[in-house]
């Protein structure tokens, strides 16, 4: 016999992952994200008697509690830029610059696919690393707004009852944010992408080519303004040249003997973890997502963080023996 108490749990539990995405878009961090759906739920749970369906949704009432969860932490948290948000471009020989700032993460696919009874379909394009970061340019009352409507598509009057304010202030919020989105060059129908097998086709040949420490036979894979960044370092530079550049002097200072491992973050954007030879073993140095368009590679954003790392379950390395199907 199912009690009250189960029930309750099994009407909220459909949810978790949409909600996940939309606390992650919120607040760029993928362990905040998880923090947050679970404060969320427990806010639920705490004030469950006094749901009422008959007033709204259980899908509104949640993101209503979700949103007061994300705005509070965002008064104290700040926004989590990327590099090429926050600074000029660099210099790909000059020294790197590590600054101790909270950076945007990327989100591994596999929490988005756990646990999801009801395989609810999320926008995924809209959690794609570019699209993230041009969020965190926006105040946190214009990117409530701007995922509520323009994401989720709820109403105008269903925003207004999330964010607990009046629909004259939701749409005047959303004009600001679609008019900053578009100064930062999102577009609001984002251009459509390579399928996923392109994509990964794209990223496996990059993948040979590093193994390989192949920086012309990488260089062919990039369109000719991508953007390589790296958190935690301010360092960032655009163009295929200046990542050849960078690329020769990587291999140069830490090897060319290299193992990868494939990774998806972001609703399928492709990447993977680049563990380096160091004496007997190999050990994890960074990760790697990239954004592929039909023209190429056009973004590549290194991530090398112990908190990134973990939120990923990379191994901190790896033995020298025989790579995996080989």
């Amino acid at each position: 016999m199912t009690t009250k108490a189960e029930g309750f749990d099994r009407l909220l539990e459909p949810f978790r992952a949409e909600l996940l995405a939309y606390c992650y878009r919120m607040l760029g961090s993928a362990h905040d994200a998880e923090d947050l759906v679970q404060e969320t739920y427990l806010r639920a749970w705490r004030a469950r008697e006094q749901y009422d369906d008959a007033r709204s949704s259980v899908r509104t009432w949640l993101y209503r509690i979700a949103a007061n969860a994300c705005l509070s932490a965002l008064e104290v948290r700040g926004r989590r830029p990327l590099p090429s948000g926050l600074v000029a471009a660099s210099d790909p020989l000059g020294p790197l610059v590590r600054a101790e700032h909270a950076w945007l993460q990327p989100l591994p696919d596999s929490l988005l696919d756990a646990g999801d009874p009801a395989g609810v379909v999320i926008d995924r394009s809209s959690l794609r690393l570019a699209f993230v970061s041009a969020l965190q340019h926006l105040s946190a009352r214009q990117r409530g707004a701007l995922i509520l409507r323009d994401v989720l598509s709820f109403s105008a009057s269903e925003t207004a009852e999330i964010l607990g304010t009046t629909v004259v202030s939701v749409n005047s919020s959303l004009q600001r944010a679609r008019a900053r989105m578009q100064e930062a060059g999102v577009r609001q129908d984002r251009v459509s992408e390579p399928s996923a097998a392109e994509q990964r086709a794209w990223v496996e040949r990059y993948m040979n080519a590093f193994e390989l420490a192949d920086v012309e036979g990488l260089k062919r894979l990039l369109t000719e303004d991508v953007i390589m960044e790296m958190p935690p370092m301010v360092n960032w530079f655009a163009g295929r040249g200046n990542y050849g550049l960078f690329m020769d002097w990587v291999f140069g200072a830490a090897g060319t003997d290299w193992r990868l491992e494939q990774v998806a973050a972001n609703g399928g954007q492709p990447g993977f973890a680049a563990y380096r030879r160091v004496g007997d073993a190999y050990e994890l140095h960074t990760l790697q997502i990239f954004t592929v368009t039909a023209e190429g590679i056009s973004r590549n954003s290194v991530f090398q963080d112990a908190e990134v790392f973990a939120n990923f379950a990379l191994a901190a390395a790896m033995s020298s023996g025989p790579a995996a199907g080989m």
